[in-house]
């Protein structure tokens, strides 16, 4: 017996605010995505126009920064669109595409995060044999590696959806296609699928995440040993690290592992790794890092000098 799927297009309910403040919001998220833009082009310009892209941590920097945008920009131009339209209309196949190419760049970024934390800890434990683990070649490997378990995780989720019969209603209650809103408009026992969304995102999250996290204690328990100066330096990046990848884990984790039949705050708690994190993320790797400081005078410097 085939699928049943009367349902040809969505509707999008989006963020339920007054008409004032949807002007509010409509300005608020555009000059988000205009902030997020300008600080990962300037980023990526950066270590690419310097000796920086050279060094593996800022190498994996620069393609985080292009997953930032990349990311935002499936989510942002539809969520301000939508709070300008009347008509919040998404079709079937644009939202299978929103679902595939979100968790696909978040997924990437997720394992660009795990290559950051391998270059530490390799930077930082085993800094004799760092030159000769971590190479070019290598980095180029767990980039193209990243690349390849998220398409494979993303195929997963959209076949899955795409198994599940819609008969109506269309509404959906969010601003974007994910899959725990679409579960509950399944016409459908949806006990397996909710098992696999949490085994296939949830859990995913969470290993990384506590993985992620026990590698940072053993950077610190090695750093110990070391002299203060090596401690302030180390302590100053993995600081930066941690705070990247609690920023963008834990709203994950809150919003995957639960079961869909569980009313979360999924759309605000969203905002934090579509919006939130990709604003701080640049700020939080310049700020605090003397290095890409020096990188951006000098370039500047060179833009200015005839």
């Amino acid at each position: 017996m085939g699928i049943q799927n009367n349902v040809t297009e969505f509707v999008l309910l989006g963020l339920l605010v007054s008409t004032e403040m949807k002007i509010m919001s409509c300005m608020l998220f555009m000059l988000c995505y205009f902030a997020i833009f300008l600080e990962n082009f300037i980023i990526f310009i950066t270590i690419t126009c310097s000796h920086l892209i050279h060094q593996p941590m800022y190498y994996f920097l620069c393609h985080l920064s292009l997953m930032d945008l990349a990311y935002t920009s499936t989510i942002i131009p539809r969520l301000v669109r939508d709070l300008a339209a009347k008509r919040k209309n998404i079709s079937f196949n644009s939202c299978m595409t929103q679902l595939f190419t979100g968790h696909f760049l978040a997924g990437v970024e997720m394992l660009i995060l795990v290559s950051m934390a391998f270059d530490r800890y390799i930077a930082i434990c085993k800094p004799l044999h760092y030159m000769v683990i971590v190479t070019r070649q290598r980095c180029n490997m767990l980039i193209v590696l990243a690349w390849g378990m998220a398409f494979w995780h993303s195929v997963a989720q959209m076949l899955m959806v795409l198994k599940l019969p819609f008969c109506g209603p269309n509404q959906i209650d969010h601003y974007i296609c994910d899959v725990k809103p679409l579960l509950k408009l399944v016409c459908a026992d949806t006990y397996v699928a909710s098992i696999l969304v949490i085994a296939n995102s949830g859990m995913v999250a969470l290993v990384t995440f506590l993985v992620l996290l026990a590698s940072y204690i053993v950077i610190l328990y090695n750093l110990r040993k070391r002299s203060s100066e090596v401690r302030r330096k180390a302590l100053s990046s993995c600081g930066s690290h941690v705070m990247v990848v609690v920023l963008f884990f834990v709203p994950c984790i809150a919003i995957y592992i639960p079961p869909p039949s569980i009313h979360l705050n999924d759309k605000e708690i969203t905002m934090f790794y579509a919006v939130i994190t990709p604003l701080l993320n640049p700020l939080i790797y310049t700020l605090r890092n003397m290095e890409m400081k020096n990188a951006m005078q000098k370039l500047w410097n060179q833009k200015r000098s005839p």
